[in-house]
């Protein structure tokens, strides 16, 4: 999917949500943020779901960069890699892929993925 449909499907999703008081296609909405987690139920019991992560962005961005627009999609592609479409404030950033190469994702590399994406949000932000 290129950005600018990205962009709008992002956008379209919250102005559902917004208009019907519902998530929509949001697994974790509020304010300047949006996630979506495609294929959650790839990931291992043990890292936590869709929420569980949608949850973890959400905190290391409100850090990094409190009063950033961000729509994140991220993408489970295996128990052990997530790949991940950025919108922050407006603007497409390159897709950010994480994977663990010695067993399947858990809470720590949830984390770091977390902090990943929340750095390229701050720098994308400050710019």
């Amino acid at each position: 999917m290129g950005w600018d449909r990205f962009a709008a499907t992002m956008l379209a999703a919250g102005a559902v949500a917004a208009a019907t008081g519902a998530r929509a296609m949001t697994a974790a909405a509020s304010g300047n943020f949006k996630c979506t987690v495609v294929g959650g139920e790839k990931l291992p019991a043990e890292a936590g779901d869709s929420d569980a992560l949608c949850t973890a962005i959400r905190a290391a961005v409100a850090k990094e960069a409190p009063n950033a627009q961000v729509a994140v999609e991220v993408r489970v592609l295996t128990p052990s890699m997530l790949a991940a479409m950025l919108v922050v404030d407006g603007k497409g950033l390159p897709e950010q892929k994480f994977a663990v190469m010695d067993r399947n994702l858990n809470p720590r590399s949830m984390e770091r993925f977390a902090q990943s994406i929340a750095s390229k949000v701050a720098q994308a932000a400050a710019s």
